[in-house]
């Protein structure tokens, strides 16, 4: 949020300068992200007053303006049609600097010499503040001579503001003034606001009072505005709304906004005559319902919206957005104005549903205060009057749902003293009376305050302790060590376990990288999944931020596929390995919420849009390699794997394995399916795997064991089996029937071709036999490995 130094400085004067104010309300919870002087540049620029205005001698486009700027007279050459002698214009002489740092100088234009140049809004600094092509006219009133920058007070520094949800208070100016007068004790509030308006005469047409049907809505108030002349606003509240980041539209709607910057109070203007019915009724919309918007789209409602509407047409979405059918447009005479106090809940939902972000929503989501409804309708319409735009001496319509109850909070002496080691509950009270909390009683060792109702979050004894502990200042409070620091702390298992893989991760080439824990729904169809897979079961988030990322993801690989396309979209053309370790989010009816948590680790491997390489293949990333990658994670746990051919609904039919520790399944390792890369659009081959931690949660410890001092006897043999057959299987089977002098094993030779019949394969194994007590005879290992020979043949396969 923009705020401007001087409008501040008007509300409240300010004992400080901009970077003691900045520098405290970043300490205390309201941070300045950033200062800026719009109009830095701009200097050396007077007010004058056109004397004549003639067309130019040479040339029929251009005229010649004499100026009295009240340090003399001056001769400028323009082009703008817009002036007329008499008019009051911004004059910059030669040697001024605009606010683009341009520095003038005298021109010849066909023979007539212009001294510097007539400024338009844009040569200003403020571009949004021209009500009309051409030259900057100013009001009648401008002093003559008067140094422009001081005159229209565009010495201004702008403030970027960031508040944090929870302080919707803090969005207006009333709100960071308020915040100001609390932090320095000197301060002096200098505007009160009329509570409510004033009362006035009975409405000139039939108007029937709101109706509320739905409790969404707590107060709704409607004030009129008529005989309207819609025109600009007066400069100064041009300017003043440019700073502050708003573009200027028409008087009408510059008050609405004006307030709102003011108080925090959203306000939105109909057009009475273009209203379907007078009458105006909130309610929740009908599921499929339409309406078109202030910027023109068509938007589809459901039955959680809130709508204002008349004679059952929608004219608005609730602390959303008007609708485009009742805006205020040049022929508006007559305007009703609404303040009113919506949920919440219902506002944020609507507004991230829809992707409508406007500076409304903003306010509502965060809370607004809903005794602000009557201030800010008698502010508004109080500025229509004082600006000559519209008669307002009518009374406001209302109705109420809900007026919420008054919050009493108390805080205890003894609370003060075990959180802050201070209990000056005089102090305190003084504190939180700047703040706005009321003192309703007082004893020796405890108060009670009324909350005010801007502060919703305020509820307990803590909260008020901790506005006593940022406004007095963290610094300034009594500190200690704390006690109970003689046994050291634990990450926990989970910790140790994600920091362990981290490092394995990071030292076999990979990038770490935090990917959104929320999908949008149709991820599930894009990778495939049936309806029998249980990650095809998504929990959808009740308030998300957007229809792209409304649900829970299940698995962790559509995260690091975004994450590539990200990359590749910035031009990125080399080779990519990310990793992510997170939780993915499973439907289960046996968990307490039916939803299981489960912590992943995921890798993603892209060889790169250009493979051309020096040394042609030999380090392309393949299958194989990232099967390196995953069994290096594994085994650095002490655990050994098996790769188990498989499917996944999204991947490669011949390139998919399973992921097997002690006999479980954990994971899988495969490249994506080529139609799904086609429809990515990243290229191929993409090479992914995920795997469970939590059965990698216990570290199993290497064992040492002495080599014994008898040597080992080998042998060898070759099978013929079905290349269905996993070399794995047969490896068990090998080892099943050689026992326990079967020292080591190992696949040493795999063939297929020539004399191997079709569709089988040829695998050779090493076996080392050792018995650690003594040395093996030959005889000894002859009758197990011929045991071994005949199992082989006995299990079906073929000895060569």
């Amino acid at each position: 949020m923009l705020m401007s130094w001087n409008w501040l400085n008007s509300l409240v004067s300010i004992p400080a300068s901009l970077k003691d104010v900045a520098e405290k309300l970043t300490v205390t919870g309201c941070e300045i992200e950033g200062i800026t002087y719009p109009c830095e540049e701009l200097s050396g620029v007077w007010v004058a007053k056109i004397i004549s205005l003639k067309p130019h001698p040479n040339k029929s486009s251009l005229f010649v303006v004499q100026l009295d700027y009240g340090k003399g007279e001056a001769y400028c050459v323009t082009a703008a049609t817009n002036l007329k002698e008499g008019d009051l214009i911004p004059y910059a002489p030669p040697q001024a600097v605009l606010a683009d740092g341009t520095v003038l100088s005298e021109r010849d234009f066909d023979g007539i010499v212009s001294q510097g140049m007539m400024l338009s809004a844009e040569e200003i600094g403020l571009p949004d503040i021209a009500d009309e092509f051409g030259i900057l006219r100013l009001p009648d009133d401008a002093p003559v001579g008067a140094d422009l920058k001081k005159y229209l007070r565009l010495d201004d520094a702008v403030l970027d503001v960031s508040v944090t949800p929870n302080r919707g208070d803090l969005l207006s100016a009333l709100g960071i003034a308020r915040e100001i007068y609390a932090l320095f004790p000197d301060a002096v509030g200098r505007k009160n606001m009329k509570n409510r308006p004033d009362e006035g005469q009975l409405w000139p047409m039939d108007f029937r009072t709101p109706t509320l049907k739905d409790g969404g809505c707590r107060r709704y108030l409607l004030g009129l505005a008529t005989d309207v002349k819609i025109g600009p606003s007066p400069l100064p509240i041009r300017i003043l709304l440019s700073l502050m980041g708003m573009r200027p539209i028409s008087n009408v709607v510059d008050a609405t906004n004006l307030v709102m910057l003011l108080m925090g109070q959203p306000l939105h203007a109909f057009d009475l005559d273009r209203l379907p019915e007078r009458e105006i009724t909130v309610r929740s919309a009908k599921d499929g319902e339409h309406m078109t918007t202030l910027d023109g789209k068509e938007r589809v409602l459901d039955s959680l919206d809130l709508l204002i509407t008349s004679n059952g047409v929608p004219i608005a979405l609730a602390g959303v957005m008007g609708g485009e059918s009742t805006e205020i447009c040049d022929t508006t005479k007559n305007v009703v104005i609404e303040s009113a106090s919506f949920d919440p809940v219902r506002v944020s939902r609507t507004s991230r549903r829809l992707g409508l972000n406007s500076e409304a929503s903003f306010r509502y989501a965060r809370g607004v205060d809903p005794e602000l409804v009557y201030p800010a309708m008698a502010c508004v319409l109080s500025l229509l009057k004082e600006w000559g735009a519209a008669h307002t001496e009518w009374n406001v319509l209302s109705a109420i749902n809900d007026i919420p109850a008054s919050r009493d909070v108390a805080l205890t002496r003894e609370k003060l003293q075990r959180i802050l080691l201070w209990d000056d509950l005089e102090e305190s009270s003084r504190i939180l009376n700047r703040l706005g909390f009321i003192e309703k009683e007082k004893k020796d060792n405890i108060r009670k305050f009324q909350v005010p109702s801007y502060r919703p979050d305020v509820s307990i004894e803590e909260d008020l302790v901790e506005e006593v502990a940022r406004i007095r200042g963290y610094n300034d409070m009594p500190s200690r060590l704390p006690r109970n620091m003689s046994s050291r702390g634990d990450h926990g298992a989970l910790m140790e376990l994600r920091s362990h893989l981290r490092q394995i991760a990071l030292a076999r080439g990979y990038v770490e990288v935090i990917t959104y824990s929320f999908l949008p729904p149709s991820y599930t169809k894009l990778f495939c999944l049936p309806e029998d897979d249980r990650r095809a079961y998504l929990s959808a988030l009740s308030n998300p931020l957007s229809t792209e990322l409304s649900v829970m993801r299940t698995f962790m690989i559509p995260g690091l596929l975004n994450a590539l396309a990200s990359s590749l979209r910035t031009g990125w053309r080399e080779a990519v390995r990310i990793f992510e370790q997170g939780r993915v989010f499973l439907q289960d009816a046996e968990a307490e919420s039916g939803i299981k948590e489960e912590e992943h680790i995921a890798g993603l491997v892209y060889p790169g849009r250009d493979i051309r390489k020096i040394h042609k293949d030999s380090d392309l990333e393949d299958f194989l390699s990232v099967k390196g990658d995953v069994e290096a994670i594994i085994s650095s746990r002490g655990y050994a794997c098996r790769f188990i051919p498989g499917t996944e609904p999204f991947g490669h039919c011949g390139q998919t394995a399973h992921v097997f520790v002690n006999g479980n399944r954990v994971g899988y390792l495969l490249r994506l399916k080529p139609s799904l890369e086609r429809e990515l659009d990243l290229g191929s081959p993409i090479y992914v795997f995920e795997l469970a931690l939590e059965p990698l949660l216990t570290e199993r410890q290497p064992v040492f064991v002495e080599n014994p001092p008898y040597p080992a006897v080998h042998r060898d043999i070759s099978l013929i089996v079905s290349q269905e057959k996993l070399a794995g299987d047969v490896e068990m089977e090998i080892r099943k029937a050689a026992g326990e002098l079967l020292w080591n094993l190992r696949l040493f030779d795999v063939y297929v071709g020539k004399g191997i019949p079709e569709g089988t394969r040829s695998l050779a194994f090493s076996l080392a036999y050792r018995n650690p007590a003594r040395t093996l005879s030959d005889e000894e290992v002859d009758a197990v490995h011929n045991k071994v020979r005949e199992e082989m043949v006995v299990q079906g396969y073929t000895l060569r």
